[in-house]
């Protein structure tokens, strides 16, 4: 009786440890990512009172040839508004170490794009991703993601 006692608590303060995540979603890229590639990510918003934690993720194999990858981001907001970023994400240390994790020879690295924001208006957001790397055709990215969590619970 201890046992499953003690289980159960353990369980219940393990699941109150969980992050809030609102919307996860990978898109894949194709095996050369030209920069004329858009990739769009469509999040319904439903919650404009608290305030989130917007990342990127990038997943990459380990023979990327570069240390970043710049991106262009592109936010519209359900009524219209544009906001654009260009965004630097920084995959290796200095010493080449990949900073995302990894499993064999990929590697995924979740970039906090921004955080504790509140979206203003309630609605359909779309983030249109582009590459913006000084090369037209880049190798070795598999997917781009986007993830938005509830806020005091980085990632």
């Amino acid at each position: 009786m201890t046992r499953i006692l003690l289980f159960s608590v353990l369980l219940l303060m393990l699941a109150s440890c969980r992050k809030k995540t609102e919307y996860e979603e990978f898109v894949a890229v194709p095996d050369v990512w030209n920069n004329r590639n858009l990739l769009h990510f469509n999040v319904n918003i439903t919650d404009t009172v608290t305030s989130d934690n917007v990342f990127i993720s990038v997943r990459h194999s380990g023979k990327y040839e570069f240390s970043n990858l710049y991106l262009f981001v592109t936010a519209k907001s359900p009524n219209g508004n544009l906001k654009r970023d260009t965004v630097e994400i920084v995959l290796a240390n200095a010493h080449g170490k990949w900073m995302g994790k990894g499993a064999a020879s990929v590697f995924t690295l979740y970039y906090p794009y921004k955080t504790n924001i509140r979206f203003p208006v309630p609605g359909i957001y779309t983030f249109t991703i582009e590459q913006a790397m000084w090369i037209r055709d880049l190798k070795n990215i598999n997917h781009i993601g986007m993830m938005i969590e509830k806020a005091g619970k980085p990632k």
